[in-house]
């Protein structure tokens, strides 16, 4: 019997909070409400899907409440912290499926899979912490915290804000499990946030530091075999010359000409950079295409409407 296509899908951070808002369950969960019913008009098209998203404010909000707390509870590692935004946004993501597929009379499962993604303990990023996470700090503040082992770095207009590493993904420890239940027909959440950073030697073991959930996607999309790898975010395209009056919008980019645009700096490291590595990833690895585009657009990139599609060649 012929499988439906796979699709495995990163949702940006604006799929659970939106630009200006406060960040509260109430607003997070109306948002994955909205992006459920996106993603169940796909389900009722025919596609199979798998999906994965970030986690950049939700973790944030967590150490922060870790760290008020320090004087009643013990504070949790970052990579605990990471799985507890897993669980959350997993939990709003789900719940708001099964309540679209029921009106929809649809009986698909969804289930969420708290997901560790092992990373090399000789990977060049542990060296050099670059990802910045958490809240602004006055400088005084900020040498107090480097005293208690925190790497701090000055967010240029900011103020001084911590950084960890963002090591390479090389894979989902889960994925065994992951396939089993897509090849089952359930909708998998996974790898959320870019998964909880492990090291194998052994034995697993967590560490501080953030994987980039769409470079995290793009292994899980590349294990499953996934027909199609989607990313989406806040813009409909991918530009080059970005907010220069000689932006120019992209609609198909051949595997050559991503890697010529970005090596050229066209998509920066802490935006669309990602995005586009992990989209040629994809395409290098599959000869499958990737398309990039916003949450709102999902129907129409998949008609070949709009999105900006990286494609073998």
């Amino acid at each position: 019997m012929l499988m439906a296509r796979l699709i495995t899908i990163a949702l940006g951070g604006n799929a659970l909070l939106q630009y200006g808002q406060k960040g509260t369950f109430e607003e997070q969960l109306a948002n994955a409400r909205r992006t459920s019913r996106q993603l169940v008009e796909l389900l009722r098209r025919g596609y199979r899907l798998v999906i994965t998203h970030g986690n950049g404010p939700q973790v944030g909000a967590i150490l922060l409440q870790q760290e008020a707390a320090t004087d009643q509870v013990p504070p949790m590692p970052l990579h605990a912290c990471g799985a507890m935004s897993q669980g959350l946004i997993g939990y709003m993501i789900q719940q708001s499926m099964i309540n679209e597929l029921k009106r929809a009379e649809m009986d698909v499962p969804v289930a969420t899979v708290v997901t560790q993604v092992l990373v090399d303990r000789e990977d060049p990023a542990f060296q050099n912490p670059t990802k910045f996470i958490g809240p602004w700090y006055p400088e005084e503040e900020a040498k107090r915290k480097e005293e208690q082992g925190w790497v701090m770095k000055y967010d240029v207009g900011k103020g001084w804000r911590r950084v960890v590493p963002s090591p390479d993904p090389i894979g989902q420890v889960e994925i065994e499990a992951i396939r089993r239940m897509v090849e089952a027909g359930i909708v998998v959440i996974a790898s959320g946030g870019g998964g909880i950073p492990v090291i194998d030697d052994g034995e697993y073991e967590g560490v501080d530091a953030v994987i980039d959930k769409d470079l995290a996607g793009e292994r899980l999309a590349t294990s499953l075999d996934s027909d199609l790898y989607m990313i989406l975010t806040d813009v409909e395209k991918v530009a080059i010359n970005f907010k220069k009056p000689n932006q120019r919008f992209l609609d198909v980019l051949t595997l050559e000409e991503a890697r010529e645009y970005y090596e050229e700096g066209h998509f920066p490291p802490g935006n669309m950079g990602p995005k586009v590595k992990a989209a040629m990833r994809f395409v290098e690895r599959t000869g499958r295409e990737a398309i990039i585009t916003s949450l709102d657009k999902i129907i129409e990139a998949l008609e070949g409407k709009t999105g900006t599609r990286i494609v073998p060649k």
